[in-house]
């Protein structure tokens, strides 16, 4: 049998990462984080290592800034079964593209969503779950992996209940309760509270403060912003042997008419465009591939990205350091390539860069 090629190989996207590099807390603050940089551009390419505050330095003159201005809900809620055993359930589906059915006689709201659940027992359809006197759910179908189907049903808010009852979801790799500080902390400072709704932070704008952000505009950068809910499948690691055959979860996006023209304009007037995460590259390219243009867009996306495809619409991406054997760093190896982006990590695991979303950030210019 024919070997698969090495950037089609699972394992070939493996490396070792000691522990304790896995950041468990927030930097002090966002932009004394540290900052790898690695340009393409440049004639003898080269590593550089400085802090995010300096970034401007390293952009791109004029450059169109991308970022996702989805805000994370606390999601992940500890409620009781019927039996009285502890049960954690958290919500996946954003609570703007739920469909909401007319309050009953008892005045509960009721909807379709879907879930992950935690629990000591065996899940069984049927099976309910109260979250305090205002929520419930009831499992209409199980899933793998925890997955399930449920019926919420509701009185009040929804939005409301959830920021009463629940809490931030960390990743599974930060070992701990989330706490205070992440409220803030596990946001940016430019998340859209019309845009509550994701599972999980777009992690490579914790960095920015709005300071930074003033003055990046002050020296000419201009922003957008795309809307991408990111889901919880952003941690699920790919688990074919060959990449082709995984199949990427779907993430809900919103391309504003104004965003699709200020991106539209950059292009034509040879403007770069740096996206602000791979969320906000998985949004303008999932886009660009079933539209072949950037235009106003509302509707789901799955690309995957990996070497040998292309990107259409980015000239640059400010990014974490990501998860072995994941679809996000076979994604920033489709910019500039997996022995070079492996390369770039185990210089940055030699010098102590924290990893993962409260960890330290690279700009890569491909």
């Amino acid at each position: 049998m024919q070997a698969t090629p090495k950037d089609f190989d699972l394992n070939s996207y493996d490396f070792n990462l000691p522990e304790e590099l896995i950041a468990q807390f927030p930097s002090p603050t966002r932009s004394n984080s540290r900052l790898l940089v690695f340009n393409l551009h440049d004639q003898n390419p080269k590593l550089e290592h400085t802090t995010f505050e300096q970034i401007p330095k390293y952009l791109p003159k004029d450059a169109l800034l991308v970022a996702n201005n989805c805000k994370v809900l606390p999601a992940r809620l500890v409620g009781m079964r019927e039996t009285g055993g502890k049960v954690e359930f958290l919500l996946l589906t954003p609570i703007k593209l739920l469909k909401i059915e007319q309050p009953d006689q008892d005045g509960f709201s009721h909807a379709r969503a879907f879930g992950l659940i935690k629990m000591g027992a065996k899940l069984k359809i049927g099976m309910t779950i109260t979250f305090g006197p205002h929520l419930k759910i009831t499992i209409l179908d199980v899933g793998s992996f925890g997955h399930v189907e449920v019926r919420l049903s509701f009185q009040g808010d929804l939005t409301k209940i959830f920021y009463s009852l629940g809490q931030i979801p960390l990743p599974p790799y930060i070992k701990r309760p989330s706490e205070e500080i992440d409220l803030s902390r596990y946001q940016t400072v430019y998340a859209n509270d019309d845009k509550i709704g994701a599972v999980a932070a777009p992690t490579a704008g914790l960095h920015f403060t709005n300071e930074l952000k003033s003055s990046l505009e002050a020296l000419g950068f201009t922003w957008a912003y795309v809307t991408l809910y990111v889901g919880y499948g952003t941690f699920s690691p790919v688990r074919c042997q060959d990449i082709r055959d995984h199949s990427m979860h779907s993430e809900y996006v919103e391309i504003s008419k104004e965003t699709a023209q200020s991106i539209n304009l950059a292009k034509k007037e040879g403007r770069p465009i740096i996206a602000i995460g791979t969320t906000s590259l998985r949004a303008l390219e999932g886009v660009a591939q079933a539209l072949g243009t950037i235009q106003e867009y509302h509707g789901l996306c799955d690309i995957f990205l990996y070497p040998g495809k292309s990107v259409q619409i980015i000239d640059g991406l400010i990014t974490n350091f990501h998860l072995p054997k994941s679809s996000l760093l076979m994604l920033v190896s489709t910019l500039v390539g997996r022995e070079n982006i492996l390369n770039i990590y185990q210089e940055a695991i030699n010098l102590g860069y924290r990893f993962f979303s409260y960890g330290d950030a690279m700009l890569i210019l491909p």
